[in-house]
């Protein structure tokens, strides 16, 4: 029983560094990157994430890049029309002592032109850039369409796709 008990604590030592999914910069911390598994002729998909700022300082994220898209974009929600618009954005200030959560139906980089749709399970590097704190690279976690996120019950447009 001993063993067993040894040979587990041992297996979930091991697993706990794949849960703890953050990275840091500065006086930044990137919690969680993730973004949501697509169907294969989707054409854009989204990261996600949230930014913490231990700093006394605000910073703004100005940038992200990947190799896994053909650009990347800082994007936002409006409501406008009755409907909720994507809209792209030149940054997000993180305030100083504050923290801003990217998910669905708010704050994401948009990804556009991946040519292989997105699959649970992959990781893909993504470089985030910041105003003071400078650039990092995070991996994002691809999960299962049914996984972590809001759902999306309400319209949206985005250019000439509909939702993501």
């Amino acid at each position: 029983m001993l063993i067993r008990t040894l040979s587990l604590a041992a297996l979930l030592a091991c697993a706990l560094p794949s849960f703890a999914h953050d990275y840091k910069v500065g006086e930044l911390t990137i919690d969680h990157p993730w973004s949501r598994e697509l169907p294969p002729n989707a054409p854009a998909g989204a990261a996600y994430f949230t930014l913490k700022n231990q700093g006394a300082a605000a910073d703004r994220l100005i940038g992200a890049s990947t190799p896994r898209a053909q650009k990347s974009e800082l994007h936002t929600h409006v409501h406008k029309d009755g409907l909720m618009k994507m809209q792209q954005i030149p940054a997000v200030e993180i305030p100083a002592k504050g923290e801003v959560v990217f998910q669905p139906g708010g704050n994401h980089v948009m990804l556009f032109g991946l040519g292989q749709p997105l699959k649970a399970g992959e990781e893909f590097p993504l470089t985030l850039e910041f105003e003071k704190a400078g650039k990092v690279e995070v991996q994002v976690q691809v999960e299962g369409a049914d996984g972590q996120g809001m759902s999306h019950k309400m319209p949206m447009e985005h250019g000439n796709h509909k939702g993501h």
